[in-house]
């Protein structure tokens, strides 16, 4: 049986002056998540094949494009505010047209854009092809998520903050990933609960060892680290998912790591225990983007309403409050699998189901 919710909109209220993209909020409140990383624009190929099969849509010889806003810091952002949580986006957003389309969702969510001054770098693409299976391959063309700067994004984090994510682009590049590591450390003098959600890409990286230990120096932050079994596959295929979890749970921070399975469903780890959770499979099966963003924003959202999700209390869960931790996070991410492209369930979507 699942832990009873914390219900109503003041959930964790505090009293505090939220200063948000340089406008100041004063009273009272709740304080924020901030997601810090990638935003950019998904171009779903659709193919028609010279022999006449079709991938997609009618054509001849062509290659239609589709676009969708996305990249995992940006759905996860707006996967937490759409489940109840005040959620601000710390990334650079392009003055293109692709900027003004990732604005849309943002706002509709609730979502604060951190940074709004735009800047004059495209808009970043990720090409997407789908396997056999319906899960998403991706080819990216980086641009404007790259174009963030210590100071403006240390001066945008608002005063009170519970929690800062950060994103899977940070560590790629060794001047970037300096630049977000600063924006980390003052998320921590300000009390943040750190997650990571590295979403590793290989094909995006030219010194894979370089690129680890950058990782690594981001882990060594982090309280709440979510991969895929993909990411700990890639990272080191030699060892399995508990050694895995054993190594991320004796750096200097952590103490929880959940770990995805894809259609196998979720692990979680603690010091304390360890489970496993299936998915949750909707009735109509859409396709699997953002599954994961939107499984760690219900899991950040499960711990934040029980006071857990801060440190010298996340390393205490046990085999019961996981698996109802993970159960949650499924169901978030299998509502938004019956969905085309990332669309994240809102908080009333997920009671429906959880109370059946």
């Amino acid at each position: 049986m699942l832990t009873p919710l914390v219900t109503g909109p003041a959930k964790m209220l505090c009293r505090c002056r939220l200063r948000l993209g340089g406008t100041t909020l004063a009273g009272e409140g709740i304080c924020m998540f901030v997601v810090g990383g990638e935003s950019l624009i998904d171009l779903k190929a659709e193919v028609a094949l010279p022999d006449g099969a079709l991938i997609g849509r009618d054509g001849e010889n062509q290659i239609v494009m589709t676009a969708h806003p996305g990249g995992s810091p940006y759905n996860c952002a707006i996967a937490l505010a759409k489940l109840g949580n005040p959620t601000g986006f710390l990334c650079p957003i392009s003055a293109d047209a692709f900027g003004d389309y990732l604005l849309g969702p943002l706002g509709e969510a609730g979502v604060t854009p951190l940074l709004p001054e735009r800047v004059k770098d495209y808009t970043t693409l990720a090409v997407v092809n789908f396997d056999a299976n319906r899960n998403a391959r991706y080819g990216f063309y980086r641009e404007a998520d790259g174009a963030i700067e210590a100071e403006k994004g240390i001066a945008a984090l608002p005063e009170q903050l519970d929690l800062y994510q950060i994103g899977g682009f940070c560590p790629i590049l060794p001047d970037e990933a300096a630049i977000w590591l600063d924006i980390v450390k003052a998320a921590i003098v300000k009390g943040a609960t750190i997650s990571i959600d590295p979403n590793v890409r290989p094909s995006l990286v030219d010194d894979f060892a370089g690129y680890k230990a950058r990782l690594a120096t981001f882990l060594d932050l982090a309280h709440v680290v979510k991969v895929s079994e993909e990411d700990l596959d890639a990272l080191d295929s030699s060892r399995n998912i508990e050694q895995h979890a054993a190594d991320l749970l004796a750096r200097p921070n952590c103490q929880l790591v959940v770990v995805t399975l894809g259609e196998k469903g979720s692990r979680a780890f603690t010091k304390a225990g360890q489970a496993q959770a299936a998915i949750y499979a909707p009735p109509v099966f859409g396709d699997t983007v953002g599954a994961g963003d939107s499984l760690m924003a219900g899991i950040l959202s499960w711990l934040h309403e029980r006071g857990l999700l801060k440190p010298g209390k996340l390393d205490g869960l046990g085999d019961g409050a996981l698996s109802d931790m993970l159960r949650f996070g499924a169901v978030v991410a299998g509502i938004n699998c019956g969905r085309k492209g990332c669309k994240p369930p809102t908080r009333a979507e997920v009671d429906a189901v959880l109370g059946k």
